[in-house]
C-alpha cells in the first residue's frame, strides 16, 4: 500500500510503500499522536525505517493494497 505523509513547512510530501494494513497504521499514528513528543515509525518492504516527528505531520494519506502488477514478467 502507498502512504503519503503531508508534513509542515515543507513542500513535498512523504511517499512511501508499506506492507501493513491501513487500519494497523492508523492505531500506530493515533498512538503516537496521543504522546506530546511522538515519533510515527514506519518500515517499508526492503526494511528502510522512517521516522516523523507527529508535531510536524499535516496529514497522512493511505492509499488502496497494491493491486497485482500487470505485464509479462513473473514476480
Amino acid at each position: 500500500m502507498e502512504i503519503k505523509i503531508g508534513i509542515t513547512d515543507v513542500p513535498r510530501e512523504v511517499t512511501l510503500e508499506s506492507d501493513e494494513s491501513p487500519e494497523d497504521i492508523a492505531s500506530k499514528l493515533r498512538e503516537t499522536l496521543s504522546q506530546p513528543d511522538g515519533v510515527l515509525t514506519l518500515t517499508d518492504p526492503k526494511g528502510r525505517t522512517i521516522l516523523v516527528p507527529t508535531r510536524t505531520i499535516a496529514y497522512l494519506d493511505l492509499g488502496q493494497p497494491n493491486a497485482r502488477p500487470v505485464g509479462f514478467g513473473t514476480v
